[in-house]
Parts: structure tokens; sequence; C-alpha cells
């Protein structure tokens, strides 16, 4: 890819034929799957019957493969609607959800499955004394598959102790939220597919924020994560966080072995004109509740980034993230919320073993 080229692509992606009344910015699938349109199947079926528990389970091929298989279902290439007609997906949800749960549900819902939906710890039997483990045996009668979310970090590996059925991580504690950053980085790969499929000339490479302490914010962990697999195309990435130590040792191990520079700083307008895309989040699950952690941090409409830079926020957001933002092309976010129905639908199907079953032969590599 020389400079010229690598210009002419870079532009900025908002779709030219956006519908009324959708807000921000809204990248075309088609745009990722003109980079590498045919699917490697033989990839995606290294997730099957697999349970899905952090982001470091995913390398960059399996992201690729993922993501072009959600922009085919996304922009409704082939027949998915049955797919999963005989299989169930519990989503036992044992903190407050509302993206991830109902995203998990429609994904299901989508692909022909059923669900069944715990929606309160307090409708089960763990308000009764039952320990995780039991509850984890009775999922291998009820469902196929269990999503689910526990404001304790040790409570899937309690459950997984007697299940023989996949579990997908919805969120634990101040661990993880694997399948939200794949819907994360599913929105960057349609915005700016080259960091997928390319290695970009060094002007051309990103330079990331994060607002955020990924050490005891889920999503934030997840999302610094999968970003270490795109070194070839991010040039740095600054950390804003009031904490003096946002990592923790499991990420600075990470984050030591990766070439991407990545610094620390408390101070975000200074570094706002360099961002091409910020990723925040503000609440972080911290044991016993929630804190808020976004009293420094915030952009609004007053916020100087560059015209093309991006947000993304897993949501739900408070001040930190003006709604004056919300009918700009800064916001990715949305578009966040909206791909990780069907970024959720390719990875159920990738479990199940169903992708060959509906993919036409003239997209398979």
């Amino acid at each position: 890819m020389n400079d010229i080229q690598s210009a002419s692509q870079l532009d900025h992606r908002a779709d030219p034929a956006r519908k009324a009344g959708v807000l921000g910015n809204c990248p075309d699938p088609n745009d990722l799957l003109d980079m590498s349109p045919k699917l490697d199947l033989d990839v995606l079926d290294r997730l099957h019957h697999c349970s899905i528990l952090s982001a470091a389970q995913f390398d960059l091929p399996l992201m690729q493969e993922l993501s072009k298989l959600a922009a085919y279902l996304q922009l409704r290439k082939f027949p998915a609607g049955h797919a999963l007609d005989d299989k169930i997906m519990a989503a036992a949800f044992f903190e407050p959800s509302t993206r991830t749960r109902l995203s998990f549900e429609s994904a299901m819902l989508h692909v022909g499955g059923k669900t069944l939906s715990v929606a309160d710890a307090k409708t089960t039997g763990v308000a009764k004394g039952e320990s995780m483990r039991d509850i984890g045996q009775m999922f291998n009668s009820y469902a196929d598959v269990v999503v689910v979310r526990h404001t304790q970090q040790e409570a899937l590996q309690q459950l997984t102790e007697y299940m023989r059925i996949p579990l997908i991580n919805g969120g634990n504690g101040s661990d993880e939220h694997p399948t939200q950053a794949l819907a994360d980085w599913y929105a960057l790969m349609k915005w700016r597919p080259e960091l997928a499929f390319g290695e970009l000339p060094e002007q051309f490479r990103l330079t990331i924020g994060i607002i955020g302490t990924p050490g005891n914010m889920r999503t934030v962990k997840s999302f610094l994560t999968l970003a270490l697999l795109f070194h070839r195309n991010i040039n740095h990435i600054t950390i804003f966080s009031e904490m003096a130590d946002p990592l923790g040792d499991e990420l600075r191990a990470l984050t030591n072995a990766s070439p991407i520079t990545i610094d620390f700083s408390r101070n975000l307008k200074q570094s706002l004109e360099y961002l091409d895309v910020i990723y925040m989040n503000a609440i972080a699950f911290l044991g016993d509740g929630y804190r808020f952690f976004g009293d420094e941090f915030s952009l609004s409409a007053d916020s100087q980034m560059k015209p093309d830079t991006v947000i993304l926020h897993p949501l739900a957001r408070g001040e930190e993230l003006g709604v004056c933002l919300d009918n700009t092309d800064h916001n990715l976010y949305f578009n966040q919320a909206d791909g990780a129905v069907w970024l959720r639908q390719a990875l159920l199907l990738a479990i199940f073993g169903r992708v060959r079953n509906i993919v036409p032969r003239e997209l398979i590599k």
C-alpha cells in the first residue's frame, strides 16, 4: 500500500446514505469486506464449543474473521434466521445490564434460537444460598450456551467447575468484558478497515486515548488487551486516569511486551488535538458497588478534538460524555452499541459450528 493509496483510503467513512433519525458516525460494513471479502472458516472453527472468558483468547486472524462474518450478517448477505433453531441460550445476569443482556438476546433471536433470562439475582437460588457450582450444573440441563454477568470475578470459575456447555463472560466484576471489546473493535474496523487488513505508513497510524482505569474497569481492560493486537497500525496509546497505577500487574506485563508506546496522563485537554480515537468509561464496579471516576475527564462540543476523531463508550454514560456530541461524526458509540448485536450473532454461530451451514460457497476461502 503506497502513501497515496493510504491517504485516499483513510478518508472519513461516515455513511453518505445515513437514514433519517440515525445519530452519529455510521461506517459502512461493505468497506470492511472490500478489504478481504472471503471468510476463512478454519479460523472460525477454533471457536467451536468454546467458552469465551477473556479477550486474551483472541488473536488478529480470529478478530478479522469474526468481524467479516458480523459484517455479512449486518448486511444480510445470506439468510441466517434459522441457523440456531434447535438451540437455547440462558442469559444469566446477576448484575444489572441493558445493552449486553438485550443485545445477546436479540442476537440469539435473529439466528432463530430461543432465550431464557435471569435479570435479577434475587430471583435465583443465590438468594437462598445456592452455590454457583450447583447453578452451573443446572445450566447443563436447561440451555445450550450461557451468558453470565456477575459482580464477583471468581463467579465464572465456580460456574465452569460443573458446566459442560459453553459459557460467555458478559462482564465479571472488575475483571473483563470480552464481547464488549469485540464489539468495540468491530466498530473501529468498519471505520478504518485498514487497521485489520494492512500495515499503514507511519503518518497514518493511530493515536488512541483511553479514559479510564484498565486495572479495575472491565470494559477498558478488555479493549486495551485487544488493542495490543493492532500494533502494526497503532503508534501510541495514552491512558488518562485518576489512579496512580491504572494497569495492575497483569496488564503491565502485556503492555511492556508490546511495541506500542503507552503512557499515562491526567491532562486530557492538552492531548485532545492529537487523538484519533478516544475510548472512555467512567464507571467501575469495585466489589461493594459502583464508583464514578469521570470528574477530571469529560467531552463536550467545546472539546478541542480533531474533526475526524471518533469516540467510543460502552455506555451507560453520565456527565462525562455530553449529549451535544450525539449528532456529530465524533459519535461512534451508538454504532458501537448497534454493531454488538451482529458481532454477537457471529460469535454464537461460530461457537455452535453453524457458520458452514449458512455461508455461500463463493464467500469461503
